[in-house]
C-alpha cells in the first residue's frame, strides 16, 4: 500500500501520519471515496470526486481542494500502480479537541492505494434487523462513520453471508453495507430511489445510464422489503463488486446469474472498457 497524506508521499502506509486527535479518528468526522484502479488508472474518478465534494458539503466540512486530491492520486499511482486496485480518498475535519466539536486546524486529506482481488462470482446476503434512517443528517453521504456497517457485516458473517441488506424506517428496501441493490419482478429490473436513504452509488448511476442506452428499462421506485420474497433475481453493484449476482438472500436461493443479471453484467463489461472516466 502507498499513501499520500496532506501533500507528503509515504512509501509505507503503515507509518504514523495522522494525529491521534484527528476528528476523523476520534469521532468519525470525515468522508471518503473508494475508486477502482484498472490497469493503473482510476476509473470514473470525476464522478467520485463530485460525490466526495457533495459528502463534504453535507457534513459541513470545508470545500475539498479537488486539484490537491488529483495530485495525491497521481502521486500514489505514479509507480507500481496495481493492475486491479482500490484507491481510497479520505477527507476529515482534521485535529480537534477531544469531543464532538470541531477545532480550527486544517482538514486532513489522505489518498492511499492497494491491490484488491476481483469480485466473487456471486454473494450471499442477509437482511439485518436495524433500519437505515433515510431522514437522518448523514443519509446519502459517504462518511467514515461506518459503525453500523461493521456490525451488520459481522451479523452477516455469523450467518455465512458476506453482505448485509438494510431496510429503512419506512420498511422499504434501502441498500447494502457498501452496495446498491437491483432486483427483478415480473421480468422487470427495479432499484430503490435515492429518497430511500441509499447512497448515490457511482456504479449504480453508470449502470442505470448504460442499461437505458442498451434498451433495458429499470424501474426506480421504493418498495417494501417483503417484495424481495417474490424476486426472480437479485444483484448488488458497487465499485469493488461491479455487477454481482446474489445467490442467497436470507432463506431464498437462486441459480445465478439470471437473464437480467447476465444482461447487466454484459452491458457493464462492454461499457467499462470504453472510457476510463465516464
Amino acid at each position: 500500500m502507498r499513501a499520500w497524506v496532506n501533500g507528503q508521499l509515504l512509501v509505507d502506509a503503515r507509518e504514523p501520519a495522522v494525529a491521534i486527535t484527528d476528528h476523523g479518528f476520534t469521532v468519525g468526522d470525515g468522508v471518503f471515496e473508494a475508486v477502482k484502479v484498472v490497469e493503473g488508472r482510476p476509473f470514473a474518478l470525476t464522478r467520485h470526486l463530485d460525490r466526495l465534494a457533495y459528502s463534504a458539503q453535507g457534513m459541513g466540512l470545508p470545500p475539498v481542494d479537488l486539484d490537491a486530491v488529483r495530485g495525491g492520486v497521481d502521486a500514489v499511482l505514479a509507480t507500481d500502480a496495481p493492475a486491479l486496485g482500490r484507491l481510497r480518498i479520505t477527507y476529515t475535519g482534521g485535529p480537534a479537541p477531544m469531543g464532538s466539536g470541531r477545532g480550527d486546524e486544517p482538514p486532513t486529506l489522505v489518498v492511499a492505494v492497494s491491490e484488491m482481488p476481483g469480485p466473487a462470482p456471486s454473494v450471499a446476503v442477509v437482511t439485518v434487523p436495524w433500519p437505515r434512517n433515510e431522514r437522518g443528517p448523514l443519509a446519502g453521504l459517504k462518511t467514515t462513520s461506518y459503525g453500523e456497517n461493521v456490525v451488520a457485516l459481522a451479523y452477516a458473517a455469523e450467518r455465512d453471508a458476506s453482505e448485509a441488506l438494510f431496510g429503512n424506517l419506512a420498511g422499504n428496501i434501502c441498500e447494502g453495507t457498501g452496495t446498491n441493490v437491483f432486483y427483478a419482478i415480473d421480468g422487470e429490473l427495479r432499484t430503490p430511489t435515492l429518497e430511500s436513504g441509499c447512497l448515490a452509488g457511482v456504479t449504480r448511476a453508470l449502470l442505470l445510464e448504460w442499461l437505458q442506452d442498451a434498451g433495458t428499462a429499470v424501474r426506480v421506485e421504493d418498495a417494501p422489503l417483503a417484495v424481495l420474497a417474490d424476486a426472480e433475481e437479485v444483484f448488488v453493484v458497487s465499485t469493488t463488486r461491479d455487477v454481482q449476482p446474489v445467490h442467497r438472500l436470507d432463506d431464498r436461493t437462486w441459480d445465478v446469474p439470471g437473464p437480467l443479471t447476465r444482461r447487466a453484467q454484459q452491458v457493464w463489461r462492454e461499457r467499462e472498457t470504453v472510457q476510463i472516466d465516464p
